[in-house]
């Protein structure tokens, strides 16, 4: 399976952002990409203050232009993640996918909200603007299940090990690490939970702009052996990478992690809701 990652900075207008990814998805096309990988909050901007004013229902106008890059690409398309809003008018950060024909076949609403204050360092509160989402969220493909995780999210090991409970063999997380956090905590993150589950961790970030949110940039895809198979600079662009998924089955028959849970000491289950 070829993977392809679009490292891209969100613009002032979301027309402009629109366009910029849809270049680059014609451009994974023409590569052969099977799946293309946009970041967090690709198209507003990453000021708390901008999520109501960027937030649209699902099917809006953004929506619809993600789906017609899938179907006029026939890719699958890992939206990265923008403003959603509900009819109760709660602001969501929620990633789309589209399969090869336009179709939503995936969603996943940003579970664990980046409330932090680091001394000296990063100071950030999500929760002023935005509400959490609340589920575990796969989608099926041709290649198998796959998961979804919004960047906080990463932090959490027991979200993506219930993610990979549900079936997931790559977990994909459009993400927006900072200049704080992501030197000291972005490749350990992707590669511990890649390790933990013996699954492949794909990360798109954000490129890195000088005004507002600094992001880190560093799109990386780490193996199930919990190898940097693939890593970005910083720059905007885009990384083609093949993965062959018939390596989860190899690290999890050689290190049989899975099989080897004491769950009659222990067990992690998902909550019902």
């Amino acid at each position: 399976m070829r993977i392809a990652l679009i490292q891209i900075g969100a613009r002032l207008e979301k027309e402009d952002s629109l366009a910029i990814a849809g270049g680059y998805i014609k451009k994974a096309k023409e590569q052969n990409a099977d799946i293309a990988v946009l970041p967090e909050m690709f198209n507003c901007p990453y000021q708390t203050a901008n999520f109501p004013v960027y937030a649209e229902k699902e099917g809006g106008e953004c929506w619809k232009k993600l789906s017609q890059y899938a179907a006029e690409n026939q890719i699958y398309l890992v939206a990265g993640s923008m403003p959603e809003k509900d009819d109760e008018e709660h602001v969501y950060n929620t990633c789309y996918v589209f399969d090869r024909e336009g179709k939503q076949i995936g969603k996943h609403r940003k579970a664990h909200l980046f409330d932090i204050a680091v001394k000296g360092g990063q100071c950030f509160r999500e929760s002023d603007t935005l509400t959490a989402g609340n589920s575990v969220s796969t989608f099926d493909t041709e290649f198998g299940r796959f998961g979804l995780e919004i960047c906080y999210d990463i932090r959490f090991p027991e979200f993506a090990r219930l993610t990979a409970q549900e079936g997931a063999r790559v977990i994909f997380v459009p993400a927006a690490f900072n200049m704080t956090t992501g030197p000291a905590h972005w490749e350990f993150s992707f590669r511990a939970r890649a390790l933990d589950n013996q699954v492949f961790m794909v990360g798109c970030s954000q490129a890195r702009q000088s005004e507002g949110y600094i992001s880190y940039g560093n799109s990386i895809i780490t193996s199930p052996w919990g190898e940097v198979l693939a890593k970005m600079d910083e720059k905007e662009g885009m990384l083609i990478q093949d993965i062959d998924l018939g390596r989860v089955d190899e690290v999890r028959e050689q290190l049989p992690l899975i099989k080897q849970r004491r769950t009659d000491i222990y067990r992690l289950e998902k909550v019902e809701k």
